[in-house]
C-alpha cells in the first residue's frame, strides 16, 4: 500500500483491462487482496483503501477503469452516465446480491453493460443479524445498556421467543437460515413464499396468503429478493393486518414495501420494528423513522461479518477472472445479471 492507500497490482502491464474498486470496508480489504492473484495476466487491479459516498471522489478513481468492482455505494443514473458514457465502464461487478436497487438494470442493458452479483455468500450473515434485531426487540438489549450506564436500575420487561409465532416472507437461503435458528427457539415459524421447493427437515407451517401471516405472526421477517414481481408486494393492507404489540424486521430489501407504508404504519405506536434495509441510504436526518422509539436502526450492515467478507471477495474475483479479455474488453464471468 502506498502513501495514498492505494493497492495495485501490475501497473506496469498497461496492456491489461483495468479494474477498480473506488471504496472499500476495512474488513475487507485483506480479503480482496488475498484473490488479487487469480486475476494474474488477466486484468491489473486498483483498490482505493477507505470509503466515502462522496460522488466526485468515486468517479475520480474511475476516470480509467474498464470494469468497476462496486462495494457499499448506488450506481446512480448520473454515475452511471458517467462511468459508462462519458468513461470507458463496461462491467460492474457488485459484491452482494439484490442488485436491481443498486443499478438501472434496464439502462445498463440496454448499453450493452455487464452487471454481476454474487450469491448465498452470506445467508447465515444475514440471518443471524435478522435473529439479532429479533432479540433486540424482544430484550431491547441496547436501551437496558443505556439504563444502566446512566444509573437507572429499573430495567425493561423483555418479550420470550419459545412458542411465539415467527412469520417469514420469503424462503430461500436466509430466510430457511432464520428458520432453523427459530425452530431452536422453540419459534412456531410461519411461511409465506410464492414457490417453496421442499423445506429441508424444518417444523415450519406453509401459508398461502400472506395476509394471514401478517395477521397470526407475533414477528414478521422479511427474506424476498428484489424482482420485478416483489418490487412493492408488502402494501398497507398486510402491515394493518399486524396485531398491536407484533414486531417486523426488514434485512432484505427497503423496496419490496410499499413506500412510506412501514413508516405510517409504526407512526401509529403499537407495533415495533427493526429496519437494516432503507430507501434512500445512507438514511436522511430528516427521515421521520429517526424520530420513532419503536424502531431499531442498523446502517445496512446485515451481510458484514468475517465469514461473509471471505465469500463475497473470493465470488466477484472469481466472477471477473473467469471472464475472458479481448481486444483489451474486460467481461464479467458466472453470475452476471446481464
Amino acid at each position: 500500500m502506498n502513501e495514498r492507500n492505494i493497492i495495485e497490482t501490475q501497473p506496469e502491464r498497461t496492456d491489461l483491462p483495468l479494474i477498480v474498486i473506488p471504496v472499500i470496508v476495512e474488513s475487507m480489504i485483506e480479503p480482496f487482496a488475498a484473490n488479487f492473484p487469480l486475476l494474474h495476466d488477466i486484468a491489473r487491479i486498483r483498490m482505493h483503501c477507505d470509503f466515502t459516498l462522496d460522488t466526485d471522489t468515486i468517479l475520480e478513481r474511475t476516470k480509467d477503469a474498464e470494469a468497476v468492482i462496486v462495494i457499499g455505494f448506488h450506481i446512480t443514473d448520473d454515475i452511471l452516465d458517467a462511468m459508462t458514457v462519458r468513461g470507458h465502464v463496461s462491467c460492474f461487478a457488485f459484491g452482494g446480491t439484490g442488485v436491481a436497487s443498486y443499478i438501472n438494470l434496464p439502462v445498463a442493458r440496454e448499453r450493452g453493460i455487464r452487471v454481476c452479483n454474487v450469491v448465498h455468500y452470506g445467508d447465515h450473515a444475514v440471518a443471524e443479524h435478522a435473529f439479532a434485531l429479533i432479540m433486540e426487540l424482544a430484550r431491547q438489549v441496547g436501551r437496558l445498556d443505556a439504563q444502566v450506564r446512566r444509573g437507572d436500575w429499573g430495567g425493561i420487561d423483555g418479550i420470550g421467543l419459545h412458542g411465539k409465532k415467527l412469520g417469514l416472507v420469503g424462503f430461500g437461503g436466509i430466510g430457511r437460515t432464520v428458520a432453523r435458528i427459530a425452530n431452536g427457539f422453540g419459534m412456531k415459524t410461519l411461511v409465506w413464499n410464492s414457490h417453496v421447493h421442499g423445506i429441508d427437515g424444518l417444523d415450519i407451517t406453509l401459508i398461502d396468503d400472506m395476509d394471514e401471516v401478517f395477521a397470526q405472526s407475533d414477528i414478521i421477517s422479511l427474506h424476498l429478493p428484489l424482482l420485478d414481481g416483489t418490487a412493492g408486494i408488502i402494501t398497507s393492507r398486510q402491515l394493518d393486518r399486524m396485531r398491536p404489540g407484533s414486531m417486523i424486521v426488514n434485512t432484505a430489501r427497503a423496496e419490496i414495501i410499499e413506500p412510506g407504508a412501514l413508516t405510517r404504519r409504526l407512526q401509529r405506536g403499537d407495533v415495533r420494528a427493526a429496519i437494516d434495509v432503507f430507501d434512500h441510504e445512507p438514511l436522511p436526518m430528516d427521515d421521520p423513522l429517526r424520530s420513532l422509539d419503536n424502531v431499531v436502526l442498523t446502517p445496512h450492515v446485515a451481510w458484514r461479518d468475517d465469514e461473509a467478507c471471505v465469500n463475497l471477495t473470493r465470488q466477484v474475483i472469481d466472477a471477473v477472472a473467469s471472464g475472458s479479455c479481448d481486444a483489451g474488453v474486460l467481461r464479467c464471468g458466472y453470475n452476471a445479471v446481464l
